[in-house]
């Protein structure tokens, strides 16, 4: 009987890789589990593998890895992974959309608050040891908040804001039905006939052709002088220079961004002075919350049943 390999390289708890062997226990074909991270994993472990669960740093490392059948990454998003020349074409490839729901909306409602309330001054302040009110403020409560992706991050996000008393308007990249926390939805073509009626905008999209850019220096002055923006997606949504100018001019008052273009954002980057702009190094999706390991690991333990035992795969990517 041929023995398949499974190497895993996201840190997990016992209990996780305990789990993961129960989905291949009763398969008529026998495999055999490597639990390491990526850091450590050699490149004779990537040789031999044929399934990886879990992201390797570089994802360049993967070329040439003539045995992988399929990889599983631990990330939401996988272009990284789905660029020409890094799989094999007969390489199936499927990401972990539905793992970062939790810490990614958290962190986007932690930074809503931020800038709402102002406290990215107030922590300038309390540095230099500044007593002084830093005037109006705002509320999510009775605000107009638009969420430009409405996947498992953007649909959490969402829910959590509604519950707080916002009026939620989605957009989303294909009609589907309107969940019950959302009042208005929208596709992105139609992004532009609502824009200038959000009080905050929150970003939470992938990166695809439609979006590189899609805050560019005309969209960002289409907003409502004053209005809040917010980016957890991935950087290349956001034209930093045109959100330098959209800032400037006042048409966005406040700013948090987890991604940017590039990254890590050069240390002489002017964004980084700027008192109104919050900026995080790209931790909201991160694996720093236990609970988002307990999420991935069931995406990635649906998934290796579903392979193990001729079922059909979830967050499938093209490649």
């Amino acid at each position: 009987m041929e023995t398949k390999k499974i190497l895993v390289v996201l840190p997990m708890k016992e209990e996780q890789e305990e789990f993961l062997r129960k989905q291949v226990e009763d398969c008529e074909a026998a495999y055999t589990f490597t639990f390491t991270d990526s850091a450590r994993v050699t490149e004779e472990e990537i040789r031999e593998a044929n399934i990886i669960l879990g992201s390797l740093e570089p994802p360049a490392r993967l070329k040439g890895a003539e045995n992988v059948e399929w990889v599983q990454v631990h990330y939401a998003g996988a272009d990284a992974y789905a660029a020409p020349g890094i799989l094999q074409k007969e390489t199936l490839l499927t990401n972990a959309v539905g793992g970062y729901g939790l810490t990614v909306s958290e962190h986007m409602l932690m930074q809503t608050f931020e800038m709402i309330r102002r406290m990215r001054e107030y922590h300038i302040n309390q540095s230099n040891r500044l007593w002084k009110h830093q005037g109006e403020i705002a509320s999510v409560e009775g605000s107009t908040i638009l969420v430009l992706g409405m996947g498992d991050i953007g649909g959490a996000y969402a829910r959590k804001v509604k519950a707080l008393g916002a009026y939620v308007i989605g957009i989303r990249k294909t009609n589907r039905e309107k969940p019950e926390y959302v009042d208005e939805q929208y596709t992105l073509e139609e992004l532009d006939k609502v824009i200038g009626r959000a009080d905050i905008i929150a970003m939470v999209l992938p990166e695809t052709p439609d979006t590189i850019h899609l805050m560019n220096r005309e969209r960002l002055f289409l907003v409502k002088p004053g209005a809040f923006l917010l980016n957890a997606g991935r950087g290349s949504a956001v034209d930093l220079k045109a959100l330098q100018e959209a800032l400037d001019a006042g048409r966005i008052c406040r700013a948090a961004i987890d991604v940017t273009e590039p990254e890590p954002l050069p240390e002489d980057h002017p964004l980084w002075d700027y008192p109104n702009v919050i900026i995080t190094p790209h931790c909201a999706g991160g694996i720093d919350l236990p609970e988002t390991v307990v999420r991935i690991a069931g995406v990635m333990g649906k998934n290796l049943y579903a392979y193990t035992h001729g079922g059909e795969l979830i967050n499938v990517v093209k490649h």
